[in-house]
């Protein structure tokens, strides 16, 4: 196994006028009472500490008395278009308890912890700068995979519904010595998750990027790896780097996989990942199609990085289908095609 960085900090791109046509026609442009500007504005802060008192890198923000309720007052409404639609009878219960920001990532998200003042119950959502590849990921999460997410954005704010599940890097440390049966639904669900950031070209899932949500069952529990991180939607230009496998953060489930799998059964659930993708291809044909005409014309990574990538997934298809290919979205519609040929054999685009 290998380690990846990203060759550099990725550079945020703009969201163009035919992208955000395409989300305001799909209700994801909308107009939000507090923007990502608006929260820069605080007076003071300082460290969040985690349970341990070590430092979490995030800070938690304070605002002028003047401003702080205009503030929390439109977040909470924020909420509760996530959560409730925009029902304002949810609002009577709901409050902002604190909201903290990160320097660190491309993003740079204030994370608002809403809490609900009847039982004490938290709930979190993200303000974020809007960043067009970051949104191209969140769509095709919601298109591709089992997952649904929501998200809005307004100008050049993104706001994100929080992910729930055991942080991957803590999933590995604490989940990983049970039982064989587990371990083997374990496996078999990065084996799916893997191809499916490499059927829609997903980058840099170590293990604190994704999350694992578990569900008791009969017998046993299931398990779901989640994508919290979408910044490395089609960026980079090393195919590795959009194989979850590559990663050594994520040794320890690799190797639970050779422990309890050949490579028969490696090659059946990665079919079975991809037959499922290609019927949501099929469900949602019209609007992947409006997708990735926004996409293939847009910009979302440098050409050189474009060359380097269609280079080496041209050598891992044995094809000469991505010679065509200009730009990073032809790239992945292409990926997706060959991917899903043996499933799905009319193009995405028509």
């Amino acid at each position: 196994m290998i380690g990846h960085t990203p060759s550099r900090k990725k550079p945020s791109y703009l969201i163009n006028n035919e992208f955000r046509h395409y989300l305001q026609e799909h209700g994801r442009a909308i107009k939000l009472p507090v923007v990502y500007q608006d929260l820069l504005r605080y007076a003071n802060s300082f460290p969040l500490m985690d349970q341990k008192g070590e430092d979490t890198l995030w800070e938690t923000v304070f605002y002028q008395e003047w401003e702080r309720e205009e503030i929390h007052a439109g977040l909470t409404k924020i909420y509760s278009i996530l959560r409730a639609g925009g029902d304002e009878q949810v609002l009577e219960h709901l409050s902002v308890e604190r909201i903290d920001y990160c320097t660190f990532g491309n993003s740079k998200p204030f994370r608002v912890r809403i809490i609900n003042r009847y039982n004490d119950n938290f709930d979190h959502f993200y303000v974020k700068r809007a960043d067009a590849s970051r949104v191209y990921g969140l769509e095709l999460e919601d298109m591709l995979s089992p997952n649904r997410i929501t998200y809005f954005v307004d100008g050049d704010t993104l706001i994100e519904e929080h992910i729930s599940g055991v942080p991957g890097d803590d999933f590995m440390k604490k989940y990983l010595d049970d039982s064989e049966f587990n371990q083997i639904r374990i496996a078999k669900e990065f084996v799916k998750f893997n191809e499916r950031c490499f059927v829609r070209l997903l980058g840099d899932m170590r293990s604190y990027n994704y999350v694992v949500d578990i569900t008791p069952d009969i017998e046993g529990s299931q398990y779901r790896m989640r994508a919290i991180d979408f910044d490395q939607q089609s960026y980079e230009g090393r195919k590795s780097f959009y194989l979850p496998q590559y990663f050594k953060s994520n040794n320890p489930v690799i190797f639970l996989g050779m422990k309890h799998m050949n490579p028969d059964t490696v090659r059946q659930y990665q079919l079975e990942e991809r037959s499922m993708i290609a019927r949501r291809v099929r469900t949602n044909h019209f609007q992947i199609n409006q997708l990735f005409r926004c996409m293939m014309k847009d910009k979302i990574s440098t050409e050189g990085k474009a060359l380097k990538l269609k280079e080496e997934l041209g050598e891992h298809h044995k094809t000469d289908r991505f010679n065509s290919c200009r730009n990073m979205g032809q790239v992945v519609m292409t990926n997706i095609e060959l991917l899903l040929a043996d499933d799905f054999k009319q193009s995405i685009i028509l």
